[in-house]
């Protein structure tokens, strides 16, 4: 019997694994460019399906959707997989962190502030990542090494933004927060009836029924 409950519900954890991951998937494709930063930094929603898999099934399953909606991707990227390389250690940090918050007491206050917290890590592990990571790695690919033609498209922008360093922090940490608290606006704007699937979920994951 417990093999059987035991099997249903990893049953029903991939279902919603990967119902999850095709949902970000499409969502990852509807990305905007933003005139006030470099046109490469897009913003998109595909962050959003994580942060509610990550209060349904829990930060772990969250990384895993994260995972696979950038492996699918790799594909038909443009940038060598270094933009999705980028967006799973982002993605995973928002989810992990907000995951493991939430965990402890699943209210609606435990949310906002999982979501504030996840969005401000997000926004942190941008800068060390992208500086020691994502940049010296496009670098390579397309600059022989100098993150010097990088910096350039920063500084027609914002001439103070004259070294790397500034360029990410006066562009891509903002930029990384706010992508962060826009998805966390939308999951608090849809919480209730996220709450109530969270319920359900933890009602069969736990195999408990109703009357």
């Amino acid at each position: 019997m417990t093999t059987k409950s035991t099997q249903k519900t990893l049953t029903t954890k991939l279902a919603v694994t990967a119902m999850l991951t095709a949902i970000a998937v499409v969502l990852q494709y509807i990305e905007f460019s933003i005139p006030i930063v470099p046109s490469f930094l897009k913003l998109d929603f595909s962050d959003l399906p994580e942060l509610i898999g990550t209060f349904v099934l829990g930060p772990w399953w969250a990384v895993l959707i994260c995972f696979l909606k950038n492996l699918i991707h790799i594909p038909f990227g443009t940038s060598g997989s270094i933009g999705e390389l980028s967006n799973f250690l982002l993605g995973a940090t928002f989810v992990i962190v907000a995951g493991l918050i939430y965990q402890h007491k699943k209210t609606r206050k435990t949310a906002l502030l999982a979501c504030l917290a996840g969005a401000l890590a997000m926004a942190a592990v941008s800068y060390p990542t992208n500086y020691f990571i994502v940049y010296p790695a496009y670098a390579r690919m397309w600059f022989g090494g100098t993150v010097d033609p990088i910096v350039g498209m920063y500084r027609t922008i914002l001439p103070a933004a004259d070294t790397l360093e500034k360029a990410l922090l006066i562009f891509n940490v903002p930029f990384t927060l706010a992508k962060g608290l826009i998805v966390a606006a939308i999951t608090m704007f849809i919480y209730k009836p996220l709450s109530n699937l969270i319920v359900k979920m933890n009602d069969s994951l736990s195999g408990r029924k109703k009357g």
